[in-house]
């Protein structure tokens, strides 16, 4: 594949500035007058100008030279990076043709055991992001963060992309998660076809009082959506679709660093930033390259191994005295955080793991004889 072909080159005028020596910048491989080598890259940033997904889509095209500016005066990280910058990719002739374009990178840059970041261009652009697991013969899981659950039967791309994704043919979606939603924003239908379909899905009132309850769903994904719109106003203002509420930027940190520091996560975008709508200094860019600085953090500290039948993790097994009659946890000594195991009735033709993350509620509250809503769901998906 001649990958440089999918690409514009970093704007002369981001890479011209005056970095200091332990910026991010100096720490990574960018396409200027050269394309990069990835060989040995652990993670490529992927910027996205396509922004055909919305109507007042007015200089998002400009979005992601915007974040990486501000990306790029950060600070260095305590890790040895293996980071490449690939630069912009091209803007297809339709809509259609740039996400045709972003799942043949995708797929290329995973089956190097790269991880890309998209960032840019309009939400709409994550079923690109999806098909690029569709080559690798397996189920996989998606958590999308948006104030919106994007299923609408009708509408423009931005309204309808999420059903495009759940609908879509050959279906290899295992689970569908949404995080962040706001109940006055959604047809109440929508959360109960959520519901129906055994979806994981935690509205932003429930996610403010407990952001750690988001943790154990954005570790079951292999890739996270995540629209910009989720963060309230007064922190992003440059939001496609902004809100008064929502996250605020240290959430959206949080939740980025999460995401990283999943170990069976292998792709990330960010996507809806609008820069006419931002403020005088890029408040929303800003918000943006801290919320991908955190995110690389994370996947810089991804601690557990995921064999648990090893020395890393503790096991534990609980007695209920109905079906199930034992529900089995695992706890990792390295991190600290809970898996539970949910039985199959048959061989899983994906050979899908059965081993779930869940959280340290879920095993109090099996001790004390009640069947967690998590492993109750998980089961019935597989089924």
């Amino acid at each position: 594949m001649n990958l440089k072909s999918y690409f514009d080159p970093i704007q002369e005028y981001i890479i011209e500035q005056e970095y200091p020596h332990n910026s991010f910048f100096n720490y990574i491989h960018y396409y200027g007058n050269v394309f990069p080598e990835i060989k040995g890259a652990q993670i490529a940033l992927v910027g996205l100008k396509d922004a055909r997904g919305f109507k007042k889509n007015d200089t998002v095209e400009r979005a992601s030279s915007e974040i990486r500016e501000k990306l790029f005066h950060l600070k260095k990280g305590d890790a040895l990076y293996k980071i490449v910058d690939l630069g912009d990719l091209k803007v297809g002739e339709t809509r259609n043709e740039t996400i045709l374009y972003m799942k043949a990178v995708g797929e290329y840059l995973m089956g190097k055991q790269i991880l890309p970041i998209f960032f840019g261009g309009t939400h709409d652009l994550d079923f690109g992001q999806y098909l690029s697991f569709e080559g690798l013969k397996k189920l996989v899981s998606m958590v999308t963060v948006d104030c919106k659950i994007d299923m609408e039967e009708e509408g423009q791309p931005m309204e309808t992309h999420s059903q495009d994704i759940i609908l879509h043919q050959p279906n290899f979606l295992f689970n569908y998660g949404h995080i962040g939603y706001q109940s006055f924003l959604n047809d109440k239908d929508l959360v109960n076809v959520m519901e129906k379909l055994y979806f994981d899905h935690v509205r932003l009132g429930n996610l403010k009082n407990n952001l750690k309850d988001a943790e154990p769903i954005i570790r079951n994904a292999d890739l996270l959506s995540f629209d910009v719109s989720a963060i309230q106003s007064s922190d992003a203002p440059g939001a496609v679709d902004a809100q008064p509420f929502g996250l605020t930027g240290e959430d959206a940190c949080q939740i980025c660093r999460f995401a990283g520091m999943n170990e069976k996560l292998s792709s990330m975008g960010i996507y809806g930033y609008q820069p006419y709508y931002d403020d005088n200094r890029n408040k929303t860019a800003s918000v943006i390259a801290t919320m991908i600085w955190y995110f690389i953090e994370g996947f810089y500290n991804r601690k557990d191994s995921l064999s648990f039948k090893g020395s890393d993790y503790v096991k534990y097994t609980v007695s209920l005295d109905a079906k199930p009659s034992i529900i089995i946890f695992y706890k990792s000594k390295r991190s600290e955080k809970w898996w539970m195991e949910v039985p199959q009735s048959e061989q899983d033709k994906y050979d899908r793991s059965t081993i779930i993350p869940c959280s340290y509620r879920d095993y109090q509250m099996a001790q004390s004889g009640e069947i967690p809503e998590r492993w109750v769901n998980a089961q019935l998906k597989l089924l």
